[in-house]
Parts: structure tokens; sequence; C-alpha cells
């Protein structure tokens, strides 16, 4: 059975990517909230098909389609001892205000939550970071 979820009609495109984030207040009162936020908080996401159906959406403010999405693997930052392919991870957001890292969206950007539970695909690298931790850089699901 597919996962559907509700977007935009201007992302709602086959191959388009996102980082699901949650529900908001918007969403509250509205009537397609149980198809629409079916997703993991904090994983990403690609279109694989849209449908014909379009709803109105209040968090959106636009016209929005009925959409198939496949989990998208993304990349993440563990510790360094703390990745292997096949193994089950959890992430969470690291504290870091050294924004222009370029791991920062991986490590400590708003698309992580507070615990996440990611397998491990594959280890892309392993280095020291600019905050001067061992890290592994992974690609997970």
């Amino acid at each position: 059975m597919a996962t559907i979820t509700l977007l935009s009609h201007e992302q709602a495109k086959p191959g388009y990517s996102f980082y699901y984030l949650g529900g908001a207040a918007p969403c509250g009162p509205c009537k397609f909230r149980n198809a629409c936020l079916t997703l993991e908080p904090g994983h990403r996401y690609t279109v694989k098909n849209v449908r014909p159906l379009k709803h109105k959406c209040a968090l959106q403010e636009t016209d929005a389609n009925v959409i198939e999405v496949d989990p998208a693997p993304r990349t993440a930052v563990v510790n360094a001892g703390g990745a292997v392919v096949g193994s089950s991870v959890e992430v969470a957001r690291y504290d870091c205000d050294i924004l222009e890292c370029p791991h920062w969206m991986d490590c400590a950007g708003p698309t992580l939550g507070d615990r996440t539970k990611f397998v491990v695909q594959e280890v892309l690298e392993e280095k020291v970071c600019l905050a001067h931790r061992h890290i592994r850089v992974i690609s997970a699901r």
C-alpha cells in the first residue's frame, strides 16, 4: 500500500524530495489531517506519484495534491564510533552554532527532531568537524 500525503501543487512533481517536519496549528481542524500527517517527522521523502486529487490546504495556503511518497536516504552525523552499515542509530540534534560548517544541516539543523531512529545505509566519511568532534557522516533511512 502506498504512503500518501498532501503537498503543494507547485512541489507535487515526481522526483521532488523534502523533509517532513510534522503538523502545525492550521492542521488541527483539517478534515484531511489523518491522510496528510502520516509521515515520520525528521525523515526525507521523495514524490513517487502525483494523484489527480487536489484539496485546499490551510497550512500551505494553496491547492495541495495527493501524492505517493517513498522514504529517501538522508545524510546525518553521528559520533565516530557509532555507525556501522545496517545498524540502527538514534540521531539527535547537536547543540552547535557554527553555521558555516558544511555538516551543520545534518548535525544541528531544523530537520532533526530530538531523537530520530535511522538505519545506516552507507558511511560517507569520517572526520573531525569544526566543533572538534570526531564524527561519521552517514547516509540513512
